[in-house]
């Protein structure tokens, strides 16, 4: 399938998205291995995170959906999982994988980590060194899943720094710390997003964060609580963007997540001229959010940073559109680990941007972006949710139609992505493939 985006005039206009899929993730592995039930409200159901949920019950985790963004999540404890009947597929998710791996390797019993074409290509080996260090037995393909994790109740603590700043990779050592004796510290080269560890202070777990250490004791002992999952930011990039490049328009996006160690894009965007205003600041548990107001303004090119890489690893497909759309040139750098995403990320969205006008140079670690006006065209989103949705965001202000190809893996992360989009006055609409 894919999406058809016709020129429209975006218009103000008050909306919400989906819930984060990060603290949705995490809410379903950390209530499933603590004591007691964890209720959770505005979870994301997506299919990375639907997939996380029916991994834990073939593991014997009872979880109650009273709404479709709603679970009752009854915790079975530390050491209350059960072996699987069979392969435990992830789908297209390797947050899943990599935190899930965290959580097996302290089991005593095996089980099988795979997913789809995309996420049996992603590399493994940076989780699977330090969990083997921590007395972890796991098999993979050339560092590649499936995943074959046997597990040992008899984990070891360990100091392990990042070579590269992943909170995915952070969170697996974390998570094997709770199975580990001693103590367990992670060294972070970067600021990465800390969800894991106020989910785990939450439900009552000490974590000691000092000067880029990162330090829990084992084994802990969680307790299920209450989480509140506030709106995705990630999610939110692709509104705040239509919203900038609109001609005159003034948008509030509701209850947004604006953990710090998430919004590197919003200062990059800053920084390009974006008028963007965090109101009515507050905290949703552990988790800081606002209401996000942003008006449309003129873009200029800029060198972005790349201490704020870390900060928006995430966003910086839609940043490649806000860097075509703007005067001048900007140039990203430090972003390789774009490649390894669900797609190669840079390769993807030049391909895409070349494809809608839009001159772009790439590098091995980054790209330079010319901006102009945008072109109707067709391109590829090469399976990828954030391509898709990102070149979907272009085509709101290019000169012509826009189709987007192979879009379904927009129901990962934004479940209602086209409706949201249609709530601010784009004109876009799915349609199934054409016949063969």
């Amino acid at each position: 399938m894919h999406y058809l985006i016709q020129p429209a005039v975006i218009r103000d206009a008050d909306v919400t998205v989906p819930g984060d899929k990060s603290v949705s993730h995490r809410a379903i592995m950390l209530g499933s291995i603590a004591e007691g039930e964890t209720r959770v409200r505005g979870f994301l159901a997506g299919e990375d995170c639907l997939a996380t949920m029916n991994a834990f019950r073939h593991m014997g985790v009872v979880i109650d959906r009273p709404g479709d963004t709603e679970l009752v999540v009854h915790g079975v404890g530390l050491h209350g999982l059960q072996a699987p009947q069979g392969d435990l597929d992830l789908g297209n998710s390797g947050t899943a994988m990599r935190l899930m791996a965290g959580v097996l390797a302290g089991q005593s019993f095996s089980a099988t980590l795979t997913g789809d074409e995309s996420l049996t290509g992603r590399p493994m080996q940076r989780i699977i060194t330090p969990l083997s260090q921590m007395g972890a037995d796991i098999r993979s393909r050339d560092g590649k899943p499936p995943l074959e994790i046997r597990g040992n109740p008899d984990l070891r603590g360990i100091d392990y720094a990042l070579p590269m700043a992943s909170a995915q990779v952070k969170s697996a050592i974390l998570l094997a710390g709770l199975y580990a004796d001693g103590s367990t510290t992670v060294t972070e080269p970067a600021v990465t997003r800390d969800h894991t560890e106020r989910m785990l202070r939450s439900m009552g777990v000490a974590v000691e964060s000092r000067d880029g250490r990162i330090g829990i004791q084992g084994p802990a002992r969680l307790h299920g609580c209450d989480v509140e999952v506030p709106a995705d930011l990630s999610s939110a990039a692709f509104v705040i963007l239509a919203a900038v490049l609109a001609e005159e328009a003034d948008i509030l996006i509701r209850n947004v997540g604006v953990n710090p160690t998430r919004t590197g894009m919003l200062d990059i965007l800053t920084a390009m001229g974006a008028s963007i205003s965090p109101e009515n600041q507050r905290n949703m548990g552990e988790e800081p959010v606002a209401d996000i107001r942003v008006r449309s303004s003129r873009l200029r090119g800029i060198e972005v940073d790349p201490a704020l890489v870390s900060l928006a690893i995430d966003e910086f497909p839609v940043l490649f559109v806000a860097a075509a759309a703007a005067e001048g040139t900007t140039r990203f750098t430090g972003i390789g680990e774009l490649r390894v995403k669900e797609s190669d990320r840079i390769a993807a969205m030049a391909a895409g941007l070349r494809g809608l006008g839009i001159r772009v140079d790439e590098s091995e670690d980054g790209a330079v972006v010319h901006g102009a006006r945008f072109t109707g065209g067709e391109v590829e989103s090469f399976g990828d949710h954030r391509i898709a949705m990102s070149l979907a965001v272009a085509g709101t202000v290019a000169d012509g139609p826009v189709t987007v190809r192979d879009v379904a893996a927009v129901e990962t992360s934004f479940p209602g992505f086209e409706a949201c989009l249609g709530a601010i006055g784009a004109d876009i609409v799915r349609l199934q493939e054409d016949p063969a």
